[in-house]
């Protein structure tokens, strides 16, 4: 199936917006009990999706890694699992929730290459419940490789990325506010992860807004948060807030979970292409994931002249950010939260390459541990830990500004 039919697709169904807009103002309700994924005949997969009304959609496929994505008008998934929905061969998994504001999406990750053989929406006249069907047929990988890529419409993007040029900053005056951006891990489609019903996203997004009133309370801080919602928000994306917003500081926050060994224990991590350690290098693989996950295309990625003037404008934020990491895990020392024994660690986090604004990803706990997670849901725990990073951005303001001097304007 090329890409001309699937942009039809989305122009049949562009009627059904307006519909919407007229006719509805809930989002599409996804019935679990009537949808699922089966197995079809010589090996196709079968996909369908029962819904409460039509809603504006398209497919399209990706490559490296491989994958299909289903992209809707925004669609309610709350009884939806990836238990409920079923497994079939060749289908490795399949997430699913919010992408962006009012939009949707659903990713199945490919273990061989299929082909979209066919794909429909049927909405029944008398009720307005909608029925899509989605058929892979078995193809190769070459002519996977060839229709893979997602239709370029406005209507349905993210903008593309504003090329800027980096402009020097002047310095602020020591009244100005210190500009925190908190960035809670994960989000929409991504759950981060996930252990004994609770997901990672969440938390994160709990414990950013607490830590945002506790860091307003104390004064002197203006404070962004990159997602204030259970939104999906691109790495990339995350990082062009920061900068948006002029921060001084960035923090990202995680709770990530690992089968091998016992990690347990907050961590702060900073940016180094080589990683410290086996866990923290396959944490960072696993966060540069989330993209690609959500469906992102990849292609196009840095290129080397990139790569040598970030370097360069690295040269005078490491020191900073070095500092910073350390005030932390020095003022967390002081509380009662438990830190893991080895709790500064560095490791190439995407999420920390904005090469102008000290970045550290805060890694509160790992959801792998028993412990660790009953501390992410006591609110007594979080209130420490949120004191700790105040106490240490405090200080490290104090620290950052004693040294401006020394730093090359």
């Amino acid at each position: 199936m090329g890409r001309g039919f699937l942009a039809f697709i989305v122009a049949v169904w562009a009627g059904v917006a307006s519909a919407q807009e007229q006719g509805f103002s809930a989002l599409a309700r996804l019935d679990a009990a009537e949808s699922g994924l089966s197995e079809g005949r010589r090996g196709a997969a079968e996909l369908r999706l029962s819904l409460s009304q039509g809603v504006p959609w398209r497919v399209f496929t990706l490559d490296e890694p491989r994958r299909v994505v289903l992209d809707f008008k925004e669609i309610d998934w709350e009884d939806l699992t990836a238990e409920v929905l079923g497994a079939v061969d060749g289908v490795e998994a399949v997430r699913f929730g919010a992408y962006r504001p009012g939009w949707s999406r659903m990713v199945l990750d490919l273990a061989r290459p299929f082909a979209v053989e066919s794909a429909g929406m049927v909405v029944e006249e008398a009720t307005g419940k909608a029925r899509l069907q989605l058929v892979l047929a078995p193809s190769d990988t070459l002519a996977f490789a060839r229709s893979a890529g997602a239709p370029h419409d406005p209507r349905w993007d993210l903008p593309v990325p504003a090329v800027t040029t980096a402009i020097a900053r002047e310095a602020k005056p020591d009244w100005a506010p210190t500009v925190v951006v908190i960035d809670p891990g994960h989000g929409g489609i991504d759950p981060g992860a996930e252990r004994d019903g609770a997901q990672e996203k969440d938390l994160m997004l709990l414990f950013a807004r607490e830590l945002r009133d506790v860091l307003r309370r104390a004064g002197g801080f203006e404070v962004v948060l990159t997602r204030d919602e259970d939104a999906f928000v691109s790495l990339e994306r995350r990082v062009a807030i920061a900068h948006q917003a002029q921060a001084d500081v960035f923090l990202s926050l995680h709770a990530d979970s690992l089968s091998q060994g016992n990690a347990k224990g907050a961590t702060i991590y900073t940016l180094s292409e080589e990683a410290s350690d086996a866990a923290s290098a396959l944490l960072a693989e696993r966060h540069d994931r989330a993209d690609i996950l959500s469906g992102v295309d990849l292609s196009g990625a840095d290129d080397e002249v990139t790569d040598v003037l970030l370097d360069l404008a690295r040269l005078e934020t490491e020191p900073r950010t070095m500092m910073l990491a350390e005030t932390l895990v020095g003022e967390l020392k002081k509380t009662t939260v438990r830190l893991n024994r080895k709790p500064l660690r560095t490791g190439g986090f995407s999420v920390l390459k904005a090469a102008d604004v000290p970045s550290v990803l805060v890694e509160l706990g790992f959801m792998s541990s028993q412990q660790d997670l009953a501390n992410l849901q006591e609110p007594g725990w979080r209130a420490a830990m949120a004191a700790g990073l105040r106490d240490g951005l405090l200080a490290w303001v104090v620290e950052d500004k004693a040294a401006r001097a020394l730093v090359r304007q």
